[in-house]
């Protein structure tokens, strides 16, 4: 059964070849509050040794602000799974997550007036 090179634990054919709970320890829910859109950027310390290999993943794609979305996306887990691992990066301090900064500015009313006009032109 040959393996992929495009990342760990995933068969050509069969797809991840370890379960999604079992990537997340059992644990159903993260620790830390974070959503599709929280950025997250490693901070330089080494995830502890404990921590599997998807965390250790995790850090090397967080080296610039990455969105959770995104960092789920490129690890093929759930985001909830992800949220589980990103949980426990920022508890051992290898990562950081900040809410993204566009949810504090106003919304461009003329940005909103040409998305419902593209909205009406569809209809």
């Amino acid at each position: 059964m040959p393996l992929s090179t495009d990342g760990p634990w995933l068969d050509d054919a069969a797809g991840r070849l370890i379960r999604p709970y079992t990537v997340s320890g059992g644990r159903t829910r993260p620790t830390a509050a974070l959503d599709l859109l929280t950025l997250v950027i490693s901070t330089g310390t080494a995830p502890q040794p404990h921590l599997g290999p998807e965390h250790a993943q995790a850090v090397v794609l967080c080296a610039g602000p990455t969105s959770v979305a995104e960092i789920a996306a490129q690890l093929r887990l759930p985001v909830t799974v992800a949220k589980i691992l990103l949980s426990d990066l920022v508890e051992c301090g290898a990562i950081t997550a900040r809410p993204p900064d566009s949810f504090d500015h106003p919304t461009d009313r003329f940005l909103l007036e040409a998305v419902l006009d593209g909205l009406r032109r569809q209809l």
